[in-house]
């Protein structure tokens, strides 16, 4: 028997002329919504778990940014890069007539978060990093250049598990082959060949090969447009893209923020952690 849906679908359109999709999951409207934002590679799936936990106490909308999931590919592969991102959330803001929103932002997400709070930190009600800061680890980085815009495919769900479980035994060193199943299906669709193929466009990983584009803008400003809000920082044990130092140097800069650290996983957290899910409901008991 199919699963029960808990959400709709919802569109809307970028500058550019892009329809991207997001997941509405329905809660009060006396409530600041929850935005979340996954990583480079991922899709609004997620966040099935927070979301799902969530749901009927806020609202929670999961977006995909442009070539993930049902999102539209981008046509420019160069309009992959976090400050089209950020047009595109801010074009679903406008669109949807969200004023004050809690953003969770995983990796690449968090660094979308950290825009907002730079263009207009008074709209965010409060916010998780997690496993992201301004600071990134090169070798997290190289690790995720080496395999960012290789297809891949495979023929059952099993051996898609089987290749993620031995691409990332280290990150969730815990897992059993039924997590790695739910991993998979976080990743990967199914084309119209019946093909398992990775969820987004690998036309997303140009503009990493643009020499110099690591120097992006100092955002250490925008850790300090959140210091007066609660904010929440996540950060893996095991981490190649989040050192502890910045984390620490993260919390002590937002005065008011609290950081957390998911014991025995790597990049990244999934959120669905005792220790994660007891810091979000701290969060969000903050703003509700």
């Amino acid at each position: 028997m199919a699963e029960r849906r808990n959400y709709v679908d919802g569109y809307w359109w970028s500058r550019d002329g892009l329809r991207l999709h997001y997941r509405d999951y329905a809660g009060p409207s006396d409530k600041p919504p929850v935005l979340c934002m996954p990583g480079l590679t991922r899709t609004a799936r997620d966040f099935e778990g927070l979301a799902s936990r969530l749901a009927g106490q806020w609202r929670v909308l999961c977006l995909e940014f442009r070539g993930r999931g049902e999102s539209a590919y981008a046509k420019d592969p160069m309009s992959y890069v976090p400050l089209t991102y950020l047009q595109d959330v801010e074009a679903l803001l406008a669109e949807a007539g969200i004023e004050r929103f809690v953003s969770v932002g995983t990796s690449l997400g968090g660094i979308v978060t950290m825009l907002l709070a730079a263009t207009d930190g008074a709209r965010l009600a409060g916010a998780v990093l997690n496993d992201v800061g301004p600071d990134l680890n090169p070798a997290g980085l190289s690790r995720i250049r080496s395999y960012v815009g290789k297809a891949v495919w495979h023929p059952t769900w099993m051996h898609a598990a089987r290749y993620v479980a031995d691409a990332n035994g280290d990150v969730y060193p815990a897992y059993d082959i039924e997590d790695w199943l739910r991993v998979a299906k976080r990743l990967y669709r199914v084309n119209s060949s019946g093909r398992i193929v990775l969820d987004y466009d690998m036309k997303i990983a140009e503009p990493f090969r643009v020499p110099g584009n690591e120097a992006g803008p100092d955002l250490w400003p925008t850790i300090d447009a959140m210091a007066d809000r609660p904010v929440l920082v996540v950060r893996g044990e095991k981490s190649d893209i989040l050192s502890a130092a910045t984390a620490e140097k993260m919390a002590a800069r937002l005065g008011d923020g609290e950081l957390v650290t998911v014991p025995g996983v790597g990049h990244a957290p999934t959120l669905e952690e005792p220790e994660a899910v007891a810091a979000v409901d701290r969060l969000l008991a903050r703003i509700g």
